[in-house]
């Protein structure tokens, strides 16, 4: 069976940025999607459509296939005040490289990286952590079968939950976020 649109297709994968791993699935726990409904980033599965079992491919994705290029305006300094919990500043997680889940002003959930924090202000990055960024997957093609109606449920099985991915609710599209 080929991996196509409407079809349960699991891989084993690897991703490398800048030289170094990034990303890659677990032993014996491929990721696992429904091929063609927007679940991974549209160049993947392209890279991967009508491969089998055992087919392997090496491709690299540009910023612009990828998570997009960084947005100068998506980085910004906040008053340290709003980052206060009980009367007192949230030091725990006001340091850098910390991911700080936030709400805008409409109410949408976005995840913002901690650049540099200083006095009076907090510089916060809501760029994706892989805009801007060249990612090169090595991908194996372990299982291509027909979509049951357990996987409807709208579950992510990429085998990372409950680890560094965000896989309870995807990013601002509610997909799987494995990658």
């Amino acid at each position: 069976m080929k991996a196509e649109q409407n079809k349960m297709v699991g891989v084993d994968y690897k991703l490398t940025v800048d030289g170094q791993i990034a990303d890659q699935s677990r032993p014996g726990q491929p990721l696992e999607f429904i091929f063609g409904t927007g679940m991974l980033l549209p160049k993947f599965e392209a890279a991967i459509e009508g491969k089998e079992p055992g087919d392997k491919v090496s491709f690299t994705l540009s910023p612009a296939d990828g998570y997009g290029e960084l947005i100068p305006e998506a980085i910004v300094d906040l008053p340290k005040n709003i980052f206060m919990v009980d009367g007192k500043v949230a030091e725990d997680i006001l340091f850098e490289g910390s991911q700080v889940p936030m709400s805008d002003a409409q109410g949408n959930r976005m995840m913002g990286i901690v650049k540099e924090v200083g006095e009076e202000t907090v510089k916060m990055d809501f760029n994706h952590p892989m805009a801007g960024k060249t990612l090169n997957f090595e991908v194996e093609v372990v299982s291509v079968r027909d979509v049951t109606p357990e996987d409807l449920q709208g579950h992510c099985s990429c085998g990372s939950c409950g680890g560094d991915h965000d896989c309870g609710g995807g990013d601002h599209d509610g997909h799987c976020n494995c990658h």
